[in-house]
């Protein structure tokens, strides 16, 4: 199968990459990332030679690049990562993630259709099984309280500019499963944290500035809560719904971990306590503890979010391989040997 993969220098994007390169021989990967700032070619040096794998640098905005990778690469599926991210960022520079997330998936849609259908419901020859992969999130269905969990039937309630972009792209997914009958999937997962993740969001911050000794900074009073997603369980749970899931059905994905934002921090900071003792230092201080502190809270924070993952694990037979435990000290250790060089 020649799979198209946008967004695969990210975060997830490349872990997906490194992760179904091992795991299926019959798979040959297209991948197109525009270089923003969250992709970085380094999180491709595992794969950058691999024979089944070609980088692409381009913009899943433009209509005329797609049609001609979809042509000259004969394209049988796509999984689509490339996306705007951060909330932060989304308060700030709303516009970019229309552009990327909203348009950008349209464009990527409407190339699929027109290169794999001939007419509604009529795939050309040789396309019979593409599909369509839409990787979103479940902060599309806005913020819950101390009780309840998002599932599939959820309504849609998104609290931020990201959120809105990302169901207006869910949106679009959606409507060309009922008005074309195009092959579509569509994933909603929680938190996702591990090796790889851009320095702005909460955990790698949390750990690059213990490791630096400088404040922790905590949103509100910290009580947030985020169930958090092991980045190799999400890949493997991606692969599962990409090839077995249902056409137009889509599948939440949860790590069954939920934590408060002060609770991450602490975690890190106790780990780090063991694994990375502070010794000399001008700043006296004796534990990564000390370095938390709360500052004021962001506009439209969401309380809660928590996934119940039962159609995943019920119809596809998907479970969760990785324990926070387990997977926190390895995104702890895998950032301290990237920061090693800054701490010396």
């Amino acid at each position: 199968m020649n799979l198209l993969i946008t967004g695969g220098a990210g975060f997830i994007g490349s872990n997906f990459v490194s992760y179904l390169l091992k795991k299926d021989q019959s798979i040959q990967i297209i991948n197109l990332d525009k270089l923003t700032y969250a992709g970085d070619l380094d999180h491709l040096k595992e794969v950058w030679t691999h024979s089944r794998h070609l980088f692409l640098e381009g913009d899943i905005c433009d209509m005329e690049l797609l049609e001609n990778i979809f042509h000259q690469y004969q394209i049988e599926g796509v999984i689509h990562f490339a996306a705007e991210s951060h909330v932060d960022n989304s308060i700030h520079h709303p516009i970019t993630f229309v552009e990327t997330n909203v348009l950008g998936t349209f464009t990527l849609l409407e190339v699929a259709r027109k290169y794999w259908m001939n007419g509604v419901k009529s795939y050309k020859p040789g396309f019979e099984n593409a599909r369509f992969h839409h990787v979103s999130t479940d902060e599309v269905y806005g913020t819950l309280e101390k009780e309840g969990f998002f599932t599939e039937i959820s309504s849609y309630a998104p609290n931020s500019p990201y959120s809105a972009s990302k169901a207006a792209s869910d949106m679009f997914v959606r409507s060309y499963f009922h008005t074309y009958g195009l092959n579509v999937v569509t994933t909603n997962c929680s938190n996702n944290y591990g090796p790889r993740q851009h320095q702005e969001k909460l955990i790698p911050t949390i750990i690059r500035r213990a490791l630096l000794l400088e404040k922790i900074p905590i949103y509100g009073n910290g009580q947030n809560i985020r169930d958090w997603l092991y980045v190799l369980d999400h890949c493997r749970a991606i692969e599962k719904v990409f090839f077995e899931g249902k056409s137009g059905e889509a599948y939440v994905i949860g790590g069954h971990n939920e934590k408060t934002n002060l609770e991450i921090a602490q975690i890190i900071c106790d780990i780090l306590d063991k694994v990375m003792p502070i010794t000399v230092n001008h700043k006296r201080i004796t534990s990564y503890h000390q370095l938390i502190e709360f500052v004021h809270d962001r506009p439209g924070h969401d309380y809660r979010y928590a996934i119940d993952d039962s159609k995943l694990r019920n119809e596809l037979g998907f479970q969760n391989k990785y324990g926070f435990e387990q997977g926190i000290e390895k995104t702890i250790l895998d950032y301290i040997e990237k920061y090693k060089q800054m701490l010396l």
